[in-house]
């Protein structure tokens, strides 16, 4: 039994071109919001989890939907060639009209941080050029109307396909080699996020307060169009599935067929959907505690630290990559659910220390802080959903796929709000990474009384055989 590390590397082209797209999304949609039309945090905490509620009842229906599907291309490739298209196509025109009410500030003359007086705090600056740009913004509200209705036609489009991309992979996978495979498309994701950080500092997204974003949107559209054509032109979907499905049955893994489509339906014990249930409930806290920072850190580190938002992500993800195939390799071994735990320690230390570092601390002390939550936020990436998926059977995977993205997207309604409301009421710098730590410690309480969805640890004959060499 062993992972075709090849397959998974071009399934996993659709996991790049989605990671790429939100970590560009995150990075000037909160810029975008705050500094060319004014809103405070709460609001913009507000928009931007509007991709959670629409992700909430999108990625079930979609995910279940491509359970049902079939054609002669596969039941996800479809959702995830349309998606793809209607996504880069509306992100382009989202900055476009950006730029006209960007063309509307600077005609208002409203100052840059560059204009700062010395009596005054980055922060006050910050919020005075705010309420100048809110009134510019109420007084002719059209060109916010068109943002926020092309944003709903982006988030729309990535909704239709991110359920069906990620179920791919177990899709291609037996059971047991879900965790290595998992690691690999994380991997290959990470890789579409660092290329769009690497854009970000030569396009400068973190320095300039009133930038036109339209020609980095369209680089970063080139590389989610790059991961798109390899995706289409090397996934043999129908065929990679029949041959997983006969594997399993081959390995005793998965009843045989019991239905003319090739579908198998098993209902869940009651302690697996205690367990199942524990999951969920653990994806949702670590992933309010993570949001929270991601969502809203370009603000952070642009505004309060004054920090290069984009080297801090890259070194974060650069940490990541190096985790994946190893945290794979040691869930093997270990079990999932211990490596989780692991690596939501690792989380929780690095955003609490990350309370203690202000605007007079030398950057690089941020870049370990961020090295522990990228190798941490790995762990946990790799098993988490594997977990979930482990209790589906073969014709239901797309389903608990949207179970999992369900919880993830729910909780990340629940983050940029709640936050946003304690940044405005007390101040970002003393809650911007306490938020975070109290509930990446919750995560870790609930994940202990789960049970079931581990991977049963394998011993090895030997350090290549973990890797799957002859």
């Amino acid at each position: 039994m062993k992972l075709n590390y090849k397959r998974v590397l071009l399934v996993g082209m659709a996991f790049l071109l989605i990671t790429a797209f939100w970590q560009a999304y995150d990075a000037i949609v909160p810029l975008i919001l705050t500094n060319h039309f004014g809103l405070p945090q709460t609001a913009s905490g507000a928009v931007m989890s509007i991709d959670n509620v629409l992700a909430v009842f999108m990625l079930p229906i979609f995910g279940a939907l491509s359970d049902k599907v079939n054609t002669k291309y596969g039941k996800r490739t479809p959702f995830i060639f349309i998606g793809s298209i209607l996504a880069i196509i509306s992100f382009i025109a989202l900055t476009l009209i950006d730029n006209y009410q960007l063309a509307r500030v600077t005609a208002a003359g409203i100052p840059e941080m560059q204009g700062m007086t010395a009596d005054m705090s980055a922060e006050a600056f910050v919020e005075l050029i705010r309420k100048m740009t809110v009134e510019l913004t109420i007084e002719n509200p059209l060109p916010f109307i068109g943002f926020m209705a092309t944003l709903l036609v982006v988030l729309i489009s990535m909704a239709i396909f991110r359920s069906p991309a990620v179920a791919l992979m177990p899709d291609v996978t037996v059971k047991p080699l879900r965790s290595k495979a998992n690691a690999i498309i994380n991997l290959t994701g990470t890789v579409g996020g660092i290329l769009v950080l690497v854009l970000g500092i030569v396009f400068a997204t973190s320095k300039n307060h009133y930038m036109q974003y339209t020609g980095y949107v369209i680089a970063v559209a080139a590389i989610m169009l790059v991961g798109l054509i390899i995706f289409m032109l090397s996934v043999k979907e129908n065929k990679w599935v029949r041959e997983m499905q006969e594997e399993s049955v081959r390995l005793g893994l998965e009843d045989a067929p019991d239905t003319a489509d090739g579908a198998q339906k098993r209902k869940l014990s009651g302690p697996e959907l205690r367990s199942l249930l524990l999951i969920l409930s653990s994806v949702a806290l670590w992933y309010i505690g993570y949001n929270s920072i991601t969502s809203k850190y370009s603000v952070y580190a642009t505004n309060i630290l004054g920090f290069d938002f984009n080297l801090t992500l890259i070194i974060a993800q650069a940490a990541a990559i190096v985790s994946y195939i190893p945290v794979g390799i040691i869930s093997s071994k270990l079990g999932r659910k211990k490596t989780i735990l692991a690596g939501v320690t690792m989380l929780a230390a690095a955003f609490f220390v990350g309370n203690f570092v202000s605007a007079s601390t030398p950057e690089a002390v941020m870049y370990p802080v961020f090295i522990l939550a990228g190798i941490g936020w790995a762990t946990i990436n790799v098993n988490s959903f594997p977990m979930a998926v482990e209790l589906a059977s073969g014709s239901n995977v797309g389903k608990y796929t949207g179970y999992y993205y369900t919880a993830s997207m729910a909780a990340q309604i629940v983050a940029p709000i709640l936050s946003g409301l304690f940044y405005d009421l007390i101040g970002m710098r003393y809650t911007f990474f306490a938020f975070g730590t109290v509930f990446v410690v919750l995560s870790f309480v609930t994940m202990l009384f789960v049970r079931h969805g581990d991977s049963k640890p394998t011993p090895a004959k030997s350090a290549l055989e973990h890797l799957d060499v002859d």
